[in-house]
């Protein structure tokens, strides 16, 4: 059984033919969203990025110079009627803010300022195109020469969709993976107004009030509070672990665990995963960490907390020493839990 430990590529996972639980039927829950500005929060290892990345390489016509066409078929999807009508349809931006996570703003704005050349640099044939004009090509040129100012730079979101658009004709979708972890870098290192205020600029522009995009997905572990982040985005909606909403999605549902169990060969174990992994309740699901579930069955059957060491909790453990319940007689430390 050859399981995508640490793979989150779609078109990897369906080249080399892993196992893998087909969720596609996302793309279609993404399409029939009548909001335009899509944000969900899970934990880490909740499948948040290959979920994206499926995005991408279902609406995208290719990826990296690669057609896409056929990469879906025999799954869920391409049973949907709308599979013919998007599929390999839409111009798709693609980012992740997963590695910022410097210590001060400086250099946490030059690591988004490199994204965004990455970004740039991905659709560099719209600097020959006749569809955009002399001075929209000299902004492309400023980004990529890094001659841009921090103004530009907040507007570089809802140029790049702009171009798309005049370019190919069809509007563009916009996918933002781990939205948030600059903001948690920001929070604990001590630059947090500085950064919430840059991406305050970067979202408005880029989705408040562009007419020319399609739909945005944006995925984090937390949510950063409308207020400071995404003032005046009205048409913004939120899943959060308590929404019904998606809930499926991330995660694998008990019959996706029994399912896996018996590919492997190993249904007499669902006791003990259960005992041991026993769920997570979003929305109305009962969930399983996908992490710990392949990573039990990779290692032949053995119980064990894979999931504790995926990542720090430093936010959390920040939060604890920091906000206190303050009484009429004295200062009791706020315990409380957050799903990460």
């Amino acid at each position: 059984m050859k399981l995508p430990i640490g793979q989150s590529d779609f078109k990897k996972i369906i080249d080399q033919k892993y196992n893998f639980v087909d969720k596609t039927l996302f793309i279609k829950e993404i399409i029939d969203e009548p909001a335009a500005v899509i944000l969900i929060t899970r934990p880490r290892r909740f499948g948040k990025t290959f979920n994206l990345s499926m995005l991408k390489y279902f609406f995208a016509e290719d990826v990296n110079s690669i057609p896409t066409q056929g990469l879906f078929e025999g799954l869920k999807i391409s049973r949907e009627s709308v599979y013919a009508e998007y599929q390999g349809q839409h111009p798709v931006v693609s980012l992740s803010f997963k590695d910022v996570k410097e210590d001060n703003f400086a250099s946490a704005y030059k690591e988004i300022y490199s994204i965004i050349i990455d970004l740039y640099e991905e659709f560099s044939y719209l600097q020959e195109s006749a569809s955009l004009s002399k001075t929209q090509k000299d902004f492309y040129n400023r980004i990529l020469t890094r001659e841009a100012d921090e103004t530009d730079l907040a507007k570089s979101l809802k140029s790049l969709t702009e171009y798309l658009f005049f370019h190919h004709r069809q509007q563009p979708i916009v996918l933002i993976d781990e939205y948030d972890t600059p903001i948690h870098a920001g929070y604990l290192n001590g630059f947090y107004d500085e950064i919430v205020t840059f991406f305050r600029k970067f979202f408005s522009k880029g989705l408040k009030d562009n007419t020319l995009l399609h739909k945005a997905v944006l995925t984090g572990i937390l949510r950063v509070s409308r207020e400071s982040l995404f003032s005046g985005l009205n048409h913004l909606d939120v899943f959060s672990v308590l929404s019904p909403r998606y809930s499926s999605y991330f995660g694998f549902t008990e019959p996706e665990v029994i399912e896996l169990l018996t590919q492997a060969k190993m249904e007499e174990k669902l006791i003990e995963v259960k005992d041991c992994y026993n769920g997570y309740h979003m929305g109305k699901t009962t969930l399983y960490n996908p992490w710990s579930i392949i990573n039990f069955i990779q290692k032949g059957g053995i119980l064990q907390p894979y999931w504790v060491n995926t990542s720090d909790n430093d936010l959390i453990k920040t939060l604890m020493k920091t906000l206190f319940f303050l009484t009429s007689k004295q200062t009791i430390p706020l315990l409380f839990g957050v799903c990460f």
